[in-house]
């Protein structure tokens, strides 16, 4: 299926820049970076892979802007001070408003849908988060959303990127929330067809979703002039999609056609594995044997096949509840979480031979001082800026002698599902993995390897595994 999409990285088009005072009050900014080539259609990529990466694994953290966990990070664009709006009509004013700095398991969860990014994003002007409505409709989230976490909260991400890389511009591909998120981490995009894109979270049950969910169950729509029909859309399953299959195709179809392993670690369905389940969507996985030998439950079992030597090529790793930094769930553990799994890798037999990537999968109703790309797409999207950090012994290094490379490159999710494409030379999908710029400005395949350094955090790995599955619920909103 030929996929309509404008590409949002077109220099000429005007791409959106932000010129902020960062953490030492210098003024910075996120420069405009030429387009990726888009070529349409479903098609090989041309050419052989050359990289030493025969191991990526990406794992997805939840609902946080990038200014929220990396406000004040030395080099990047970030803010302590955000913009609201006062009054209506010729009283309506706009004013700055001072940014709260709280603990990272703050009790708040913002309403982060399509319909809440439109009121903050306000034609661009990024003054409008404090009248965006909460979930339940009554009154506004007024200041809730002008927050930032403390560093101190973070230190295994701060941490990281200091000493690998930090995508200073990484853009969630739809202004939504998780459910289209997910699938934009293994597939690029949500077009069920030639009109019509899934978006925002449909209602569901505790722990059971996609082609589990109860009859009845619906998903949202956006078109291509960017209506939303809310809970006008099919079933979250692939089989009743209004194209085939073959239309709805995702990595795992390019990774089984090379003959390459993957594999999916995500709370179990049914035990509140919800919405972050993304193959629970995809019937010839959900209904096929790959359901039991590629979807594997608890998370946790990625720590056995690491040290047993069954990493696969492509692995996604979601979290628990727990551990998963989303806000409201009353836990600090997803800095430990990713820090243990990053550390599994780093110090196994793979890391030479292994790129992770550490992305949050949505903006989670928070404030980011920079607008997204123009020209916008017909997709909804692209959304607010989310961190994105990437590890490996071939991660870009700012000079010979100084580590913690940071990226201007505009990303958004399809340059991972690029970067997975061109590194195994699997091919294109034609999505977001055509229009988007490639992640190659975070390595130098060139450099002698990096040796791995130990990340410090509060919990170990031994902790995860004891606990076990903690069936918090994910994502009710």
């Amino acid at each position: 299926m030929k996929l309509t999409r404008v590409n949002i990285f077109t220099a000429a088009a005007g791409l959106a820049v932000a010129t902020l005072a960062g953490c030492n009050g210098a003024p910075q900014s996120i420069p405009p970076t030429a387009a990726g080539t888009k070529t349409g259609g479903i098609k090989a990529h041309s050419g052989t892979s050359n990289s030493p990466i025969q191991h990526i694994v990406l794992i997805i953290q939840e609902n946080r802007t990038f200014n929220n966990l990396f406000a004040t990070f030395p080099g990047a664009t970030g803010s302590t001070t955000g913009l609201e709006t006062i009054g209506t009509g010729s009283h309506r004013r706009t004013e700055q408003v001072q940014l709260e700095e709280t603990r990272l398991y703050d009790r708040q969860d913002p309403n982060h849908s399509y319909t809440a990014f439109l009121t903050g994003y306000d034609g661009g002007q990024l003054d409008g988060f404090n009248r965006i409505k909460p979930y339940g409709g009554k009154g506004t989230e007024g200041t809730g959303p002008y927050k930032y976490t403390n560093p101190n909260g973070v230190q295994p991400y701060w941490g990281l990127a200091k000493e690998w890389g930090l995508a200073n511009a990484m853009f969630q591909t739809q202004g939504s929330e998780s459910f289209d998120a997910h699938q934009d981490l293994i597939r690029g995009g949500t077009e069920i067809n030639a009109t019509a894109s899934l978006i925002d979270n449909p209602p569901y049950g505790h722990g059971v979703w996609g082609c589990d969910s109860p009859t009845g169950t619906v998903t949202s729509l956006i078109t291509t002039n960017l209506q939303l029909e809310k809970q006008q859309g099919p079933f979250p399953c692939t089989t009743s999609f209004p194209t085939s299959d073959n239309n709805y195709l995702t990595l795992r179809d390019l990774l089984d056609a090379k003959y390459l392993s993957w594999k999916y670690y995500a709370p179990a369905i049914g035990q509140d594995g919800g919405i972050w389940s993304a193959f629970d969507v995809i019937a010839p996985v959900r209904y096929g044997p790959e359901w039991y030998t590629n979807v594997s439950s608890p998370p946790t079992n990625i720590f056995n096949d690491i040290s047993s030597g069954n990493l696969a090529a492509m692995t996604w790793v979601v979290p628990d509840g727990a551990d998963s930094d989303h806000p409201g769930n009353g836990s600090d553990t997803g800095p430990s979480w990713v820090s243990s799994v990053v550390n599994a890798v780093g110090e196994s037999q793979y890391w030479k031979t292994t790129a992770v990537i550490v992305v949050w999968d949505d903006w989670g109703g928070f404030y980011d001082p920079v607008p997204p790309p123009l020209p916008r797409d017909n997709q909804g999207g692209p959304g607010f800026r989310v961190p994105m950090i990437v590890i490996s012994p071939y991660a870009r290094q700012t000079s010979a002698s100084q580590a913690g490379y940071i990226s201007n490159t505009v990303y958004e999710f399809g340059s991972i599902v690029q970067f997975i494409e061109d590194t195994f030379n699997l091919g294109r999908l034609g999505t977001t993995d055509e229009t988007t710029n490639s992640m190659s400005d975070m390595f130098d395949f060139y450099q002698y390897p990096r040796p791995y350094q130990t990340v410090k955090s509060k919990y170990s790995k031994e902790y995860f595994i004891r606990r076990g599955p903690t069936h918090t619920p994910v994502d009710l909103h």
